[in-house]
């Protein structure tokens, strides 16, 4: 099985993801953590804006060139991370691909051949789920889509193989 998932379409770079490698990326976010970013919209949403913003400042100072990466992770949180439940904001992949301004869907390809197609903006601010309870999303991933309104928590978008931005 492939763990690739491709970027194309109306992006000055095709980008290809690989979710495999985004368990010791400091990005993650617990699973419940989104919800309950969710649930709290409020505070939660502006300390959220103000990380991710803080996040993004950094790469632009520092370069994009690799993810960050935990440098020292003791055995014991090691341990806690290979049992938890992990989504990445996909916002960050979107902007390195440099969408076209004029984007208003994107298709969402899943492995036996059906499309969905999403409003670009739920799209560029949703989360892929990468990880549940410490193991990779082997059956139905590589990555679960949800929507950051909640609107599909209980269904996300399963086994997504490309997302094509129209």
């Amino acid at each position: 099985m492939s763990n690739i998932i491709q970027l194309t379409g109306k992006l000055d770079y095709n980008i290809t993801l690989d979710p495999s490698v985004w368990i010791f990326d400091d990005r993650k976010i617990e699973l419940e953590e989104c919800f309950h970013l969710l649930e709290n919209k409020v505070d939660d949403i502006e300390d959220y804006t103000k990380a991710i913003s803080e996040q993004w400042d950094k790469e632009r100072v520092h370069g994009v060139s690799s993810p960050p990466v935990e440098k020292s992770v003791n055995q014991k949180k090691k341990d806690e991370v290979l049992k938890g439940s992990y989504v990445m904001p996909f916002r960050p992949f979107i902007e390195n691909a440099s969408p076209s301004k004029d984007i208003t869907n994107v298709q969402i390809v899943q492995k036996n051949g059906e499309k969905i197609i999403a409003e670009f903006s739920k799209v560029r601010d949703a989360f892929l789920c990468f990880a549940l309870n410490g193991k990779p999303l082997v059956e139905d991933g590589p990555v679960h889509l949800y929507f950051r309104d909640g609107s599909n928590r209980d269904h996300p978008i399963k086994n997504i193989v490309s997302f094509h931005f129209e």
